[in-house]
């Protein structure tokens, strides 16, 4: 037979009431003492609260939903680690949705969720239209968005420093005495896309270097648009130096360069975006400007929390800094591999002198 709340007051020696006030913290305060025997009987009896129930008296499931463009895309694997972690712990549970870059799987994975009653939604939002919008904001559930803006201020939004952080890798590029940068971007109809496309202009310019005298290449954040890019890019030997708007493209882009017979970094330097994991282990490993992961999912979380506290709170962005990994792609010493132990997943430990995951 299931364990009741009443079974737990009785060998407790309390009543079903105090049982509530310490699973639920209040509304009234317990004894210590009382809250050790109510705590020691839930263990020995394997009492576990009705979460539906709960949920009734409360409104609340303790859920929030993620919708992420692509769930193969190692960035979107480590945004959603840090989000989980933040909202864990919240004491809420994650769940997580694939819009694979569609704006009509992502609206229905909208509709999943609004259907299933979560307390909140972090969405980062599929290029091109967002048809889902004004369907979240007619649902009145508290959402967030991440990475990428969206038009209008339905929401608050968190993401990294763009702009900034493309042209402080152009910067360190052209720091090295490079100065014939190409660029490798992402969607043309990403913002986030556009806005490292502009730092890149931003230090060109600022260097005297005129940027229309370089190339961009538009295209999605995979390894094999990266691969694509570099073929076309580099083929004529007229760049010393590319910025990449994601360690993914970056990926392809050291490859195509190992098939030309470009040596990395000696005719051609590399920095590039997102700072995930895999950057680290690349030959020669990759500079990269590192996006605060941990920081990111708990300004999120926190950033949601005061939307289902007050659905008037504020909806101006949260826009975090990046830190600019050096490593051998850029020309800087490249770091050693050592045999410490790592666990898969985790950012590279952010600033100049940062080399592999700690």
């Amino acid at each position: 037979m299931a364990v009741r709340r009443s079974d737990v007051a009785k060998l407790a020696g309390t009543s079903p009431a105090v049982v509530s006030y310490v699973l639920n913290g209040g509304p009234r305060g317990v004894a210590p003492e009382t809250r050790a025997r109510v705590l020691a009987a839930i263990e020995q009896l394997g009492y576990r609260p009705n979460g539906i129930a709960r949920s009734l008296r409360t409104n609340r499931t303790m859920t929030f939903g993620l919708l992420v463009p692509d769930t193969s895309n190692p960035f979107f694997a480590q945004l959603a680690r840090a989000i989980e972690e933040a909202a864990f712990a919240e004491d809420y549970t994650l769940l997580i949705g694939n819009a694979a870059e569609d704006d009509a799987r992502q609206t229905a994975y909208v509709r999943t969720f609004l259907a299933r009653r979560v307390d909140g939604l972090f969405l980062v939002p599929a290029h091109g239209p967002t048809s889902c919008l004004p369907e979240l904001q007619q649902s009145g559930v508290a959402w967030v968005t991440l990475d990428r803006q969206t038009p209008g201020r339905y929401a608050a939004a968190v993401m990294a420093d763009h702009r900034g952080g493309a042209r402080a890798a152009t910067e360190h590029l052209l720091a090295h005495g490079r100065r014939r940068i190409g660029c490798i971007a992402g969607p043309e109809d990403v913002v986030p896309a556009n806005a490292r496309v502009t730092g890149w202009r931003d230090a060109l310019a600022e260097a005297g270097v005129r940027p229309s005298e370089m190339s961009v290449w538009h295209g999605s954040f995979g390894r094999r648009a990266g691969y694509r890019a570099a073929r076309e890019m580099l083929a004529d030997g007229r760049f010393d130096a590319v910025f990449v708007a994601s360690d993914q493209q970056a990926i392809g882009v050291l490859r195509a360069m190992q098939d030309l017979g470009i040596r990395c970094p000696d005719d051609v330097a590399v920095a590039s975006f997102d700072g995930i994991a895999a950057a680290a282990y690349t030959s020669p490993a990759l500079t990269t400007m590192a996006q605060p992961f941990e920081e990111l999912g708990q300004t999120a979380v926190r950033r949601l929390l005061d939307r289902l506290d007050d659905p008037g709170a504020d909806t101006a962005s949260s826009v975090l800094p990046v830190d600019l990994v050096a490593r051998g792609s850029c020309g800087c010493p490249d770091p050693i591999v050592g045999d410490e132990s790592d666990v898969d997943g985790d950012a590279p430990t952010p600033g100049d002198d940062a080399g592999v995951p700690a």
